[in-house]
């Protein structure tokens, strides 16, 4: 049985101008049992109203993932560096020996909802670094699109940790399936739609953590929007050994009529 993260368990505050949520312990939300998976430490999920944002602050020894499901987000950094984030972009920043920089939604009309997944370096005192790419739907659509790796892994940006981030978009019936070596554990996170992992359902904003078998996964989700995940995995994956066989990832967008919730 696959422990699964599911939306409404995670950390959750509404502070008016920003609705967030917290898949592992981050600020205000503490819970000794949800620390991080790995070298992964944080999935926030946020949503902050127009005009408004994160000011200034600052971060050391963390490689900072931002991936925008809607609307744009402006980005501001100590490096100089000054953007608009959208759909269909990824963001990375090296923190290392230090970085000031502040987020906030770039319209004065729409939300922007993105999430935000903080990795452990693999080791401390990193130069400061900042990087923005396009990932074309194209590219991901039936596919794992690899979006962030280590130096060499021909990753969109680079992140100082023997990690890979993958992003997926299926269509109806559609099926992908991603074989994880023994010695590496995956994370899968779904951005929009629905799948079934082993045949327990996930829903938006669901996490599943990697187990010692071999499993499936069928994905359901309301038309016409197709359904994707943003999946952070070894070979895909962290690190580090893990006992038992290969674990086969396997999605394939059904009708939620087909399954039900």
């Amino acid at each position: 049985m696959i422990a699964l993260r599911r939306a409404e368990a995670r950390g959750h505050f509404d502070f008016g101008w920003l609705d967030t949520f917290h898949t592992f312990s981050f600020g205000d939300y503490y819970d000794p049992r949800q620390m991080g998976f790995r070298a992964l430490r944080v999935i926030n999920e946020d949503r902050v109203q127009p005009g408004r944002g994160f000011p200034t602050h600052g971060h050391r020894d963390m490689e900072i993932v931002s991936y925008v499901l809607e609307g744009a987000l402006q980005h501001r950094d100590s490096l100089g560096n000054g953007s608009v984030i959208r759909p269909g972009e990824v963001q990375r920043m090296t923190a290392g020996t230090g970085v000031t920089h502040s987020e906030f939604n770039a319209s004065e009309g729409a939300l922007v909802h993105f999430l935000q997944i903080w990795i452990v370096p693999d080791r401390r005192g990193y130069e400061p670094s900042y990087e923005q790419r396009t990932i074309p739907d194209a590219d991901k659509r039936g596919t794992f699109r690899l979006l962030a790796g280590s130096p060499g892994t021909g990753s969109l940006v680079t992140v100082h940790q023997d990690v890979r981030l993958y992003s997926v978009s299926l269509e109806r019936d559609h099926e992908v399936v991603y074989e994880l070596r023994p010695d590496r554990h995956a994370w899968v996170q779904m951005a929009h739609g629905a799948a079934t992992l082993d045949g327990q359902p996930l829903w938006p904003s669901d996490g599943a953590p990697s187990a010692s078998s071999p499993r499936s996964a069928s994905s359901e989700s309301s038309p016409p929007s197709s359904w994707s995940s943003t999946c952070v995995s070894a070979a895909s994956g962290w690190s580090g050994p893990r006992d038992g066989p290969a674990a086969a990832w396997r999605a394939q967008r059904v009708s939620r009529s087909s399954a039900g919730p």
